[in-house]
């Protein structure tokens, strides 16, 4: 039995619906990060490696909180 307040760690698997915002929230941590470090990231396009400088980093906008 799950007391109230608790997750429902399957349901939440299942659904993927936090997990995926959990994702999206830590990636975009992680770029604001290395843009404010100055550091470069290093991506996968298009068969290749390519490193982007700190400088050409886009950090997407925080998610709105839903009412």
């Amino acid at each position: 039995m799950i007391a109230k307040g608790e997750k429902n760690i399957a349901k939440i698997f299942a659904e993927g619906k936090l997990i995926d915002k959990a994702l999206r929230m830590a990636a975009r941590e992680a770029l604001l990060r290395h843009k404010q470090a100055g550091v470069p990231i290093v991506v996968w396009r298009r068969g290749k490696v390519v490193r982007i400088p700190a400088s050409q980093i886009k950090v997407p906008p925080r998610p709105r909180r839903a009412k």
